[in-house]
């Protein structure tokens, strides 16, 4: 028998926001044509395909999930429904699967068994920062999380200040929102004046705040904070 696809299926990055704002047509009719998903987290998976107008009964749906609590001998079963003939659908709690998301195990086990691998045009809040920042857009690095401690974190941002300054690289992380506000200090406490430092918070949102200036122009005129707003720190020495 041959096997189903997996389909990388984006998501919103703020929940609640119009998914058509989003999502290409094309893609919703993807989605809504897929009955079989892997997803980082249930509960949100349906709201999200109810937001996109899913027309089969939520019930009906299959539904497996995939995070960082999943055991990694279990993933290659998740791939069973397309094994068995079905498209099926990978799901990230917010963007794009497999990119800062434990999606990718599950689609290096469908590389390996033979399973196509078909991704979905969508938003990526990494790639959204990185347009709107200013910052250089030829070199970056993604970093995921600093180092929680406040002062191992300032270690690290020294760090990645000076490896922006040799590669000419944008160094780009992301923090627990409930951290955002002590991060921004540690930067701008951390960091060079000259240094140029940009946050993109609740993109695509109503609320969607972007700001880049140096270090010293932070300092100069210090914004409100940032809250526990989903948000994007992009750095460039």
């Amino acid at each position: 028998m041959p096997s189903g696809r997996l389909y990388l299926v984006p998501s919103w990055i703020s929940e609640g926001a119009p998914v058509a704002h989003a999502l290409p047509a094309s893609v919703l009719e993807r989605i809504r044509a897929l009955d079989a998903f892997v997803v980082e987290d249930a509960r949100s998976a349906r709201r999200f395909l109810a937001a996109c107008g899913h027309p089969k009964p939520l019930r009906e749906i299959d539904f497996a999930e995939l995070n960082e609590h999943t055991p990694a001998g279990v993933v290659p079963g998740l791939l069973a429904p397309a094994l068995g003939g079905r498209d099926l659908g990978l799901l990230s709690e917010a963007g794009l699967p497999a990119v800062a998301d434990p999606g990718g195990a599950l689609v290096a086990a469908a590389h390996a068994r033979g399973v196509a691998v078909v991704p979905l045009v969508g938003p990526s809040s990494i790639m959204l920062a990185l347009m709107a920042s200013g910052l250089e857009g030829q070199r970056f690095r993604f970093l995921g999380y600093l180092p929680a401690d406040s002062a191992s974190r300032r270690v690290a941002i020294a760090t990645v200040e000076l490896v922006s300054a040799r590669h000419g690289e944008t160094q780009i992380f992301i923090e627990t929102p409930y951290r955002n506000d002590v991060l921004l200090a540690d930067l701008l406490a951390a960091c060079r004046p000259a240094t140029r430092l940009a946050v993109a918070a609740e993109l695509t949102a109503p609320g969607e705040w972007i700001r880049m200036d140096r270090v010293e122009g932070w300092k100069a005129r210090p914004s409100a904070a940032i809250g526990k707003r989903p948000a994007i720190f992009l750095l460039q020495a």
